[in-house]
């Protein structure tokens, strides 16, 4: 039976504040193939962990990333709003999550949060970054920004690139032909089996988000896609490695 990896989305999202270490170090732990997380930058340049444009739902300061100097962002909480036993845990810098990286095996998702603001340079900073860490064989580069995508296609091709989609328009796959791209990740509900199975014939590492409930983990299964993004990676690895047990 073919192998799905799991890919902690946001770290262990469901169990650990998303988007920080202990999230990360969770996903590592229980066992995930790989962790995704997300990128935005400090008013000083500097590539910082975290989903939203603004601070406000996940940390204890408010307003917008870009505002922040990343002194200023090292102050935030962003553990506490999880939960009071996660107190104190901080944003994670890009350069520590590669730095942690380099004792394990992951493999790293990270997904340029260019598609409402407009970051400068986020991409080569980005690529600098990986670079500096020689990890170009373990990173995937995704953003809902096609034209990013291009940029770092145009920086960096050898290291891998994937289109992300909410929705999916209806001549996906002409898109999908045409960009020639690594990986296709739509969100879960859009994808079909007959999609998945088109975009690997094209070529493509199909990775879909987000997969929580057995039923939804055990419908992408079913599909056949490469990789499942989840916020539950413990769960989700008992569930298909049950499936796997099952089906014998």
């Amino acid at each position: 039976m073919k192998k799905i990896s799991v890919y902690a989305h946001r770290g262990s999202r469901g169990t650990h504040p998303e988007n920080t270490m202990a999230a990360f170090v969770e996903a590592d732990r229980v066992g995930a193939d790989g962790i995704e997380f997300d990128v935005h930058l400090t008013k000083d340049g500097e590539l910082v962990i975290i989903h939203d444009e603004t601070l406000n739902r996940t940390t204890t300061l408010t307003g917008f990333v870009k505002d922040y100097s990343a002194a200023e962002l090292r102050k935030a909480d962003a553990g506490v709003k999880f939960s009071p036993a996660f107190s104190g845990e901080g944003i994670p810098f890009l350069s520590e999550v590669f730095e942690w990286a380099s004792a394990n095996k992951l493999i790293m998702n990270v997904e340029l949060k260019n598609d409402k603001l407009n970051y400068p340079a986020i991409e080569q900073k980005v690529i600098s970054l990986i670079r500096h860490y020689h990890l170009e064989s373990r990173i995937v580069l995704s953003s809902f920004n096609h034209s990013s995508i291009a940029e770092v296609k145009r920086l960096a091709p050898d290291i891998e690139r994937a289109l992300l989609f909410e929705g999916l328009p209806d001549d996906i796959v002409n898109i999908l032909s045409e960009k020639k791209e690594a990986g296709f990740h739509p969100d879960a509900p859009s994808l079909t089996k007959e999609l998945n199975k088109q975009a690997q014939e094209l070529g493509y590492v199909v990775r879909p988000w987000v997969a929580n409930s057995k039923e939804q983990i055990l419908k992408m299964a079913e599909f056949g896609v490469d990789v499942i993004m989840t916020d539950f990676p413990e769960a989700a690895i008992d569930i298909l490695q049950t499936r796997d047990f099952e089906s014998m």
